[in-house]
């Protein structure tokens, strides 16, 4: 039996709903970019920088998995809802931050609420609307993401120094409400899961993904502090990592496999590039350049523009490219994007040209590949491993993440003693630009995949 049929008003309150939570899940995310920067001055600590937004990555892996489980058992209704509560609360303890510490932890408890949100919607597209009707979904979300980053970070930069950068977080608190407000009687309506869905084994993909996620911190960890013992840090970050990510995966996954294998890493890749260099970005700026947070809020728009671009593209009816092959040119504009972004790391404040260059094409890359890798998982997916293959393609992005960002955290930390300001920021740049190139390679082996996109 499929999902009860929703009445149009329901429907579209539905809609606005989902569309609220990738709202207020996007205002959360380029809005604490942007005052990043001037909470680090505020708190100090500045060596848990990067852990303010991997301990958001780190969590969502596990939250992810134990959503995708749930979606596939009970139906995506529930962990939706327990999503709206446990990221509301990570944002209220944000915002009551008094340390770095305090405000890392509340970003993990963020973490976890985002990833069971993010999870849960994804799958609530793929059984509550038709193959048609998702492609424009994909592009109606990636402009309820793209409407935070244009607004969010000149707020951002706005709230943190006119009134404090703790408002950044408790701002978010009213949509999250409305979104819970909208979503709830349509979604009391829909059946629960559907006859075929799969059930798994939850205790045994749970710890899977705590396995993964100490793997990540290990990981970090040991690049954070370079020491004797880092390299121990490090073995134990990768075996935790080869025993607990397979599970997690598609059934055959390689890294180096095609179908959805590639989709997964084409995703992991491109996201945590992009999200590599955007986490340092803004404190490069301010800090290398001595800008405000107003001309980073301007930068980061910039690559929102990009984005937008590149996801309306992805949408339209008469683009005849396949979906392989939108996914490829994504990857390669994210690339080349960054490759400008590391080259003007190393000139003066005058190379902002550049960098908003280089940005609006990580942007349009990231508009192209994004929407792309989750269709694509959904038109190669049985619809009984919907719930599970979701979940591997954002366990995906959430490790490559945290990854890519704590590989940029650890290139800040050697380069922070160079003499030229601006060469620890080209050398983590460069590293990214270097990750997005392998989702080009990867990119070549999905195979083929349809495009059914539509415009809104």
């Amino acid at each position: 039996m499929d999902a009860a049929p929703i009445a149009p008003p329901s429907r579209r309150g539905l809609i606005v709903g989902l569309l609220l939570c990738v709202v207020a899940i996007a205002f959360e995310a380029t809005a604490v970019v942007t005052a990043m920067p001037a909470a680090v001055a505020d708190l100090g600590d500045l060596d848990l920088y990067a852990w303010a937004f991997t301990g958001f990555v780190i969590a969502q892996t596990l939250s992810i998995v134990a959503s995708g489980q749930a979606s596939d058992r009970f139906g995506p209704v529930r962990p939706l809802f327990a999503g709206f509560v446990v990221f509301g609360v990570g944002l209220a303890l944000a915002g009551a931050a008094t340390s770095m510490g305090w405000l890392v932890a509340a970003r993990t408890i963020q973490g976890l609420g985002g990833g069971t949100m993010n999870l849960a919607v994804m799958v609530l597209v793929g059984r509550a609307f038709d193959g048609r009707e998702r492609a424009s979904l994909m592009t109606a979300f990636s402009a309820a993401w793209m409407v935070p980053a244009f607004a969010g970070p000149p707020l951002a930069a706005w709230l943190a120094e006119t009134w404090s950068w703790h408002w950044v977080f408790w701002s978010v608190l009213p949509v999250l409400l409305l979104a819970a407000l909208l979503v709830t009687r349509p979604l009391l309506r829909l059946s629960q899961p559907l006859p075929d869905a799969a059930v798994h084994t939850p205790r045994r993909h749970l710890a899977m993904a705590l396995l993964v996620a100490a793997g990540a911190a290990s990981v970090q960890w040991a690049g954070q502090r370079i020491e004797p013992s880092s390299l121990a840090w490090l073995l134990l970050g990768l075996a935790l990592l080869a025993g607990g990510l397979p599970p997690l995966m598609p059934a055959g996954f390689s890294p180096i496999g095609a179908g959805l294998s590639a989709v997964v890493n084409v995703r992991a890749l491109t996201s945590g590039a992009f999200f590599g260099a955007q986490t340092f970005l803004p404190l490069m700026v301010t800090q290398a350049w001595g800008l405000s947070l107003q001309w980073a809020a301007v930068i980061m728009i910039v690559g929102s523009l990009g984005w937008m671009t590149g996801a309306w593209l992805q949408s339209q009816s008469w683009l005849r490219w396949r979906r392989d092959t939108i996914i490829v040119i994504g990857a390669a504009s994210t690339t080349v994007g960054l490759v400008a972004v590391a080259v003007a790391t190393l000139l003066p404040a005058s190379g902002t040209g550049v960098v908003m260059a280089g940005w609006a094409g990580c942007g349009l890359g990231m508009g192209l590949s994004n929407a792309s890798t989750s269709l694509a998982v959904m038109q190669l997916s049985p619809a009984a491993a919907l719930g599970r293959n979701t979940s591997s393609l954002q366990v995906g992005e959430a490790l490559g993440n945290s990854l890519c960002a704590g590989l940029a955290g650890t290139l800040y930390v050697l380069g922070s003693g160079w003499p030229r300001p601006g060469a620890a920021f080209g050398a983590l740049m460069a590293a990214m630009a270097m990750t997005a190139g392998l989702a080009v390679s990867a990119s070549k082996r999905i195979g083929p995949v349809e495009n059914h996109s539509v415009s809104l």
